[in-house]
């Protein structure tokens, strides 16, 4: 009976102990943080990951997440400045930096959370569309808006303990009643510029043109210039040879003769065996030599 009762007893300090254990101990997992409450107040947060000890029944941990979080929120209307309205779908990034302030504020409730990053965003977003045209807010779509509305956006949550990463908007739109009248003027902008770009391409590849015709009949009148030079001292040179080659009566007669003979040689190839002469001509008096007979001329 007394072995029995040792044994229950020591079933039950086991029992107790393990029932200690488990309440001293708590893990803290990678982008966790933990806040350790003692009768209900936020005495520490731990943020290293690991196996952690706290008092047991006493203290109790609330785990939240410091992990980065997207959320969708809903398409909205916001008007420019030039009183144009256009609908933004956005998404955002967000994450807790400040447990504290996140139980102090929305008891780390993450709807409560999000309630609050919309109508952050929100705001935010219809401040810095509201200070622009339409024309401008198209212009900045993309990185330079997605970071004024971020900025904007931050400033206004962080005292809750919270982190927007990126506002970003996801579209952009127009209202039906007015979306094919901005794209059909955004379509002649475009126009309008490529034939700007156009004109002025084709004004340069004229200027080009122009420049090439002009540099070609420089060219062409200085090679003129050059073959007039050349041919002018080859008519030199020729005249030069041929006065010294004739440079006495006798050859001065012979080339006479040589070229009296290639005329008529000319003539008869031509066609027309009928040539008129002067009796006394050096052909009229070969012809006679060579027993044809000529007509004199009248």
């Amino acid at each position: 009976m007394k072995k029995k009762i040792t044994s229950v007893i020591i079933c039950i300090l086991a029992l107790a102990a393990v029932i200690v254990l488990s309440n001293s101990l708590y893990t803290v997992k990678q982008k966790q943080f933990v806040a350790v409450r003692q009768f209900g107040k936020v005495i520490a947060v731990v943020s290293e990951p690991g196996l952690k000890v706290k008092v047991p029944f006493i203290q109790t941990t609330q785990a939240i997440s410091a992990a980065i979080v997207l959320y969708d929120i809903p398409s909205s209307d916001v008007i420019t400045r030039d009183k144009k309205s256009m609908i933004t779908d956005t998404y955002v990034l967000w994450r807790v930096v400040d447990a504290v302030k996140y139980i102090q504020t929305l008891n780390a409730i993450d709807a409560r959370a999000q309630e609050r990053i919309e109508a952050a965003v929100y705001n935010a977003t219809k401040n810095v569309i509201s200070s622009m045209s339409q024309d401008e807010v198209i212009e900045a779509r993309g990185e330079k808006l997605t970071e004024l509305i971020t900025t904007d956006a931050a400033e206004d949550i962080l005292s809750y303990g919270i982190e927007i990463v990126q506002a970003q908007i996801k579209a952009l739109d127009l209202p039906d009643d007015n979306r094919s009248a901005v794209y059909e003027r955004m379509i002649s902008e475009r126009q309008n510029i490529a034939a700007s770009y156009k004109a002025e391409g084709e004004a340069e590849a004229q200027k080009i043109r122009n420049d090439t015709d002009r540099q070609v009949a420089i060219m062409q009148a200085e090679a003129e210039k050059q073959a007039a030079v050349l041919e002018a001292e080859g008519e030199a040179a020729y005249m030069q040879t041929l006065q010294k080659a004739y440079n006495t009566a006798d050859k001065a007669d012979f080339y006479n003769f040589t070229r009296s003979l290639d005329a008529l040689r000319e003539s008869f190839r031509s066609g027309n065996k009928t040539i008129i002469l002067d009796k006394d001509s050096e052909i009229a008096q070969i012809l006679y030599g060579s027993g044809i007979q000529a007509q004199p001329a009248p």
